[in-house]
């Protein structure tokens, strides 16, 4: 049996469901890696009807035997890991397995209060942040004015770590934003309190992912958002603070490039987006309602409600060649059930001209207007179905049509929140480097 390290991609603007592939690969995997991001991502998983929503902490933790890391890349907010922890040890669930890298980055609270008044400051141009703090943590990395976990694990080197940048951010707290200065004291202790708790489950990230290489173990690597809030290749500057894209598993997790095998990018059978920033797809009315609804389209982290569009086969395109995907899975078929048209956006008019890329100019990309394809929907239930034959043709032939369109198979076809509600066409960890379904 060939063994493979993944990487898992989502391959439009986050919210595809990646918690849900994840939570499938991880059976097959032995070391599952989180990258990139904070707390202003999230999955949903389902087990036994029992609703897990996860921020930091892998889905692979689920499993026993698994190791999960969260990566070099991430920024933590220990208070809500801990919430997350707590939360998995009330259900009984062992945790022994999760690992945090020591040069992670971490939220403190004057991260998440920046945020806030940065965001209400910008009024109109807001960005649509999820206010926890995650831009600002991200800065202060860049500056090399960040804490990192390693720092929470002595109270001594954390106040003094913390002197320069408290006192910067205190000042920024009063004189511009008109806020309450946080207390050194109280910062010190909270979070020296967190790495008391935190401490055993400390590592040196790139190390352990290399003894589980050498060791042959299977390694997942799991990027929160999507393809096109990448900091570098999304929606700028209406997109997130770090690299969710492939290229951003080296970095976050300390590997080169060669030791990934494969690139597996989760796409919705339709398109959402949460927060500002242009949407040539978008949905209004009745039928952003229904996808909404039937989809449950409200964000883990936020809550906040999902703005709906038919698949965007360029921004798939775009999403296959800037991350070398060779894969995909499709997620959430079934909200499309009950439809008799559905709509496939193939390319832009852009200023009277067709286009079939992506604009690198967000001034641009908001004056694109979507030039669709039509297909037939099936109009009934596609919950129970568990293998392709069991789907109707029209379902058959409308995901081949996006693999077409995207120029790459479908490997996994996902039909409901459930694990069994899944239809696994090949194993991307120990299945053959093809996929069935394909143009």
């Amino acid at each position: 049996m060939s063994l493979a390290n993944v990487v898992v991609i989502g391959a439009q603007w986050g919210d595809e469901g990646k918690g849900k592939i994840t939570d499938l690969l991880s059976r097959s995997a032995d070391v599952v890696v989180r990258y990139q991001g904070g707390v202003n991502a999230g999955h949903t998983i389902v087990v036994d009807d029992r609703v897990l929503k996860l921020h930091l902490i892998p889905s692979g933790i689920l499993y026993a035997d698994t190791t999960c890391l969260i990566g070099s890349g991430t920024v933590v907010d220990p208070k809500v890991m801990l919430g997350e922890l707590d939360m998995l040890l009330g259900y009984g669930i062992d945790v022994a397995g999760l690992k945090l890298a020591s040069t992670a980055h971490v939220t403190m609270p004057y991260h998440r209060l920046l945020d806030l008044a940065m965001e209400q400051r910008r009024g109109d141009r807001r960005i649509g942040t999820t206010g926890r703090g995650i831009g600002p943590t991200y800065a202060d990395k860049s500056e090399r004015n960040g804490i990192r976990v390693l720092d929470l694990l002595d109270a001594s080197r954390l106040r003094d770590r913390l002197s320069g940048p408290l006192a910067e951010k205190n000042e920024l707290l009063q004189k511009v934003y008109g806020l309450e200065p946080l207390d050194a004291d109280a910062v010190i202790e909270e979070y020296a309190g967190y790495g008391q708790r935190l401490a055993p489950h400390v590592v040196d990230c790139t190390r352990t992912i290399h003894e589980a290489a050498r060791a042959r173990k299977n390694i997942l690597f799991e990027g929160a958002q999507g393809t096109l809030l990448d900091l570098d290749h999304g929606t700028y500057p209406f997109v997130t603070s770090s690299n969710p894209v492939s290229g951003g598993a080296c970095i976050g997790a300390g590997v080169g490039p060669t030791l990934i095998d494969r690139v597996i990018g989760v796409a919705k059978a339709y398109t959402t987006r949460v927060g500002e920033g242009p949407f040539p797809t978008e949905l209004g009315g009745s039928l952003n309602d229904h996808l909404c609804d039937r989809g449950g389209e409200f964000g883990t982290t936020t809550g906040r409600r999902r703005r709906c569009g038919w698949f965007d086969g360029v921004i798939g395109r775009y999403a296959v060649q800037v991350n070398g995907l060779d894969c995909l899975a499709i997620t959430k078929l079934d909200v499309l059930d009950e439809l008799d048209e559905i709509q496939v956006c193939v390319a832009y008019d852009l200023d009277g001209e067709r286009i079939d890329y992506f604009p690198s100019s967000s001034e641009d990309f908001a004056r694109c207007r979507p030039i669709f394809v039509t297909l037939p929907g099936w109009q009934c239930s596609t919950a129970d179905c568990r293998k392709l034959d069991d789907l109707p043709a029209t379902a058959r032939s409308y995901l081949r049509f996006l693999a077409e369109l995207m120029e790459v198979p479908i490997a996994i076809v996902s039909l409901g929140a459930q694990r069994d509600q899944t239809i696994v066409v090949e194993d991307p960890i120990h299945g053959p480097k093809r996929a069935l379904l394909s143009a």
